[in-house]
């Protein structure tokens, strides 16, 4: 089947824009003028036939069609460069290139790094950001973080915590929909609601509502987003109700832009966080000491030490 591509210059312009959330920034990372930066984003959504991105007097920021289509550019753009990089320089025993999922690494990971880098100025960590499993025959992945169950025979699984899943909208739309009399005192009540979807863990909100015996709620009926830090964003400004979970979230309610709905209601996930890597690296001393230290963050954690169950601690072992 012949590959349908869109000009490589157009999704330049389009990610930097996106990922900067400016078309004049965009112009000055690739050096090039501003307009050019518009018209090339306007040339690739006339070739597509969508709209990426809704124009305001100040600014610009994604549709929901843009915003679907920037971390599938995002992380084909990232595959290209980790790919150039490694080809151009062999690989090194003192870079731990780490994968996760990029609302795990922008809302938890990253803010805490730089201690373990203080500790081990030797090792240098390389985030690869992704919702797909990692595939540890490619792409030079060292170890990655994940949220599911053992299955994979001939992988090592370090269990981490368990996580929750809540409710969350802001408190401004919580005040407003009781002023309407849209109330949110059950879970029923979302029926009222826009409900916001993360279309990766779409089973997530399935597995919320039947929990809390919700039958006539589709949260596929609302707005779709790929990772759960644009829901949580878009939760904050009043757009709707998102499913949340820790370490996403507990920043967000303690700063007062996200509110617990029903705090009674928290269900427990279906499956648990785990450090995996093949299990001959299991005496890699960078992977080794990336592993502990996680672990260390983890129980210092005071909204995850909670979540840890002592009876999945047990040793990793493939389930299946």
């Amino acid at each position: 089947m012949k590959r349908t591509l869109p000009p490589l210059t157009a999704l330049k312009a389009f990610e930097a824009a996106a990922r900067l959330g400016s078309f004049r920034q965009a112009a000055e990372e690739l050096s090039v003028s501003q307009s050019a930066i518009s018209h090339q984003v306007k040339h690739l959504e006339e070739q597509l036939g969508v709209e990426l991105f809704v124009r305001t007097p100040r600014a610009v920021e994604l549709s929901p069609a843009g915003a679907e289509y920037f971390p599938i550019i995002r992380e084909a753009f990232d595959r290209i460069a980790d790919g150039t990089q490694q080809l151009l320089s062999p690989q090194e025993e003192n870079i731990l290139t780490v994968q996760m999922y990029s609302t795990f690494a922008v809302r938890w990971l990253m803010p805490r790094l730089h201690t373990f880098q203080q500790v081990h100025q030797d090792i240098k960590v390389r985030v690869n950001s992704s919702q797909m499993d990692a595939d540890f025959s490619e792409h030079g992945i060292d170890l990655a973080l994940m949220i599911g169950q053992r299955r994979r025979s001939g992988i090592h699984y370090e269990y981490l915590f368990s996580p929750t899943m809540l409710a969350v909208c802001s408190p401004r739309y919580k005040e407003k929909s009781d002023l309407e009399g849209r109330r949110l005192e059950w879970p029923s009540d979302l029926s009222n609601h826009p409900i916001l979807q993360v279309y990766p863990s779409a089973n997530d909100w399935l597995v919320w509502l039947e929990a809390n015996k919700v039958d006539d709620v589709d949260p596929d009926a609302g707005l779709r987003f790929d990772s759960y830090d644009h829901a949580l964003k878009m939760a904050s400004r009043g757009m709707g109700v998102a499913l949340a979970m820790q370490p996403y979230v507990a920043e967000d309610i303690e700063a007062g832009h996200l509110v617990d709905i029903f705090p009674e209601r928290r269900v427990r996930t279906i499956g648990h966080w785990f450090v995996t890597y093949p299990k001959e690296r299991a005496s890699i001393r960078k992977i080794r000491l990336f592993q502990e230290w996680l672990k260390d963050q983890i129980a210092e954690d005071e909204t995850l030490a909670p979540l840890i169950d002592p009876a999945m601690a047990a040793p990793g072992v493939a389930e299946g």
